[in-house]
Formats: C-alpha cells, sequence, structure tokens
C-alpha cells in the first residue's frame, strides 16, 4: 500500500512540473461584428434586402386585390342574392388564406435565402479564426457574441479580432456600425 502511494506522489511529481510549463493561451472576439465588417456580408443583404422587397411587392399585389374585392363586396353585396353573397364571402376567405399561407411560405423562403447566402461568409470567417488560431497558438478561441460566456478575464484572453481582420484583409480602422455608435 506504501509502494503504490510513494509511486502516485512521484508520478504526480512528474507530471505536475510539466502541466504547469504549458501555458494555455485563449483568445476571444465578437463574430458577430467581424461577420458585418466583412465585405462579403454586404453583397449577401443587398441580394436578400432584394428578395425581401420582391416577396413583400408581392404580398402587397396580393392584398390590394383582395382588398379591391372586399370593396366591391361591401358597396354590392345589398343588391346580391343570398347565393351570390355567400360565394363571394367564400371567395374572400379563400382568398385572405392564400394570402396568409403566402406569407407564411415567402418567410420560410426569406430564411433559407438568408442562410444559403450566409453561409459562405460564416464559413470564410471561421476559416479565419481557425487559421488565427493555430498560427498564433491559442488554445481556445471564443465567441463573446453568443452570451455564451457568462465571464472572461481580459487580461489573460486577448481580442483576437484585429489579426482576424488582418487575416481576412478588412482595414485595421473599419469597426461595425454598432461598435461605431458605442465608441462616440
Amino acid at each position: 500500500m506504501k509502494k503504490i502511494i510513494v509511486i502516485l506522489v512521484l508520478a504526480a511529481g512528474i507530471t505536475l512540473p510539466a502541466t504547469a510549463q504549458h501555458a494555455y493561451k485563449f483568445g476571444h472576439l465578437n463574430v458577430s461584428e467581424l461577420i458585418v465588417l466583412m465585405p462579403e456580408r454586404d453583397s449577401a443583404q443587398a441580394k436578400l434586402e432584394a428578395y425581401g422587397a420582391d416577396l413583400q411587392e408581392q404580398i402587397e399585389t396580393l392584398q390590394v386585390e383582395l382588398n379591391n374585392k372586399l370593396n366591391v363586396y361591401q358597396t354590392k353585396q345589398a343588391t346580391w342574392s343570398e347565393a351570390i353573397r355567400e360565394a363571394k364571402q367564400k371567395e374572400l376567405q379563400e382568398m385572405n388564406q392564400r394570402i396568409e399561407e403566402f406569407q407564411r411560405t415567402a418567410q420560410e423562403d426569406f430564411s433559407r435565402m438568408q442562410q444559403t447566402l450566409l453561409r459562405p461568409v460564416i464559413e470564410k470567417a471561421n476559416a479565419a479564426i481557425v487559421k488565427v488560431g493555430k498560427d498564433n497558438g491559442f488554445t481556445y478561441i471564443f465567441d463573446i457574441s453568443v452570451g455564451a460566456l457568462p465571464y472572461f478575464n481580459t487580461d489573460h484572453s486577448e481580442n483576437v479580432l484585429p489579426l482576424v481582420k488582418t487575416e481576412l484583409k478588412i482595414p485595421a480602422d473599419k469597426v461595425a456600425p454598432a461598435a461605431a455608435a458605442t465608441a462616440r
């Protein structure tokens, strides 16, 4: 039993200094801020806005058509027979349901388009972060934009945003709109 304890103490004595010599290097950055700074994101955002405007225009066209039919119904319903009124009411209800369905589908399409357009931007940002991490010997780089890191000590963690901006050839003086507003 004493031999086991002696062996454990010796093993701990040998491994502790080796572990203590290995210093961990931590980094952090706001990935959302980085993505806003990327020129590829501006291009994707412009395409997304155009796509969204087209969808909105189609919704508005359908809504105008529904409103016109509703106005006709309201002005002429008193002169129509019961059968015509019921048919027109059913037509208005069906058209309203089609518009609601189109709005749901349009929202889903918009989300898919957003993911499709931003995926390459996010992948490029992640690749640059990985490269900076490897090239500069970081053990971990944390994304502080997601809010999953409630505390980090800036004395022991380096902000790697400037390094990643350099890797992506983003001018050092370019800042995200939110960061520029808080700096004033």
